[in-house]
């Protein structure tokens, strides 16, 4: 199994998927726990959701192994993101709602996420690096988005109903403000859309390690709320409903590369 799917593009717009991998190991997956292995964390299509991505010439890196395996979005040493927020790890051992993901002493040791590092983690961010330079090599400048989703309601990680559209720069850090601006802007203006900039989800690792405006690289995470797209008890896609969330997610995209 590829650890990852790239298509090239021809326009200074590089999407990263790095959750909506589904693959585990046999021999990892034997170690989880019955519910773990339904993988219920996992942001459920988004890969179907953003499949225009090559109509408008972006850059589509997509990891194809499960964020339980280890997670691409976190730092190599496992450094905390949210200090004083409840969250997961590099290697997580508990899912969003708090339920064991390894049967009893079968988490993984320190060891074991080390060779993971290198056999997972290191390739995607290899790979995303090459591109991110030579996509801005070739234009100047380059737009990382970091396209997520998650289930509207986590009480463990946040209270009451996240917004539709969460975009997170790290308070401005990894992307210029007025163009995060205008990206809030257009959210906030679309009929029935809740926005947030930098709320609870600021990004996650990529977004922080890569963006910087400066050298320009503008990332950009997007975590997106699943009710927008999805039925998220059954997990079915729904083809009518996603069809306005992605007419909204490509005016994003448009806005960001402007």
């Amino acid at each position: 199994m590829d650890l990852y799917r790239l298509i090239p593009g021809t326009s200074p717009l590089l999407v990263s998927i790095p959750h909506a991998g589904t693959y585990v190991p046999p021999a990892i997956a034997g170690c989880m726990t019955p519910a773990a292995r339904t993988l219920p964390d996992t942001d459920w299509h988004v890969d179907r959701l953003y499949d225009f991505l090559v109509d408008i010439g972006a850059t589509v890196l997509v990891a194809t192994h499960s964020r339980y395996v280890v997670d691409l979005n976190r730092p190599s040493d496992d450094a905390d993101l949210y200090p004083g927020l409840a969250g997961t790890g590099l290697c997580p051992v508990e899912t969003f709602a708090g339920e064991p993901i390894w049967q009893p002493r079968h988490a993984p040791a320190q060891a074991e996420i080390a060779e993971r590092v290198v056999r997972y983690w290191q390739p995607y961010h290899g790979c995303l690096r090459a591109e991110l330079d030579e996509l801005r090599l070739r234009h100047g400048s380059v737009v990382l988005w970091d396209a997520h989703s998650i289930r509207s309601q986590v009480p463990r990680l946040f209270a009451g109903d996240l917004p539709v559209v969460n975009l997170g720069t790290n308070d401005g850090r990894s992307c210029d403000p007025e163009l995060a601006a205008r990206l809030l802007g257009y959210a906030l203006g679309v009929p029935d859309c809740t926005a947030v900039l930098d709320g609870r989800f600021k990004g996650g690792y990529i977004t922080r390690a890569y963006g910087d405006p400066a050298a320009g690289i503008n990332a950009v995470q997007l975590e997106l709320a699943q009710r927008s797209y999805m039925d998220e008890r059954s997990l079915e896609y729904l083809p009518d409903k996603a069809r306005q969330i992605r007419s909204r997610l490509r005016a994003l995209l448009e806005i960001a590369v402007q």
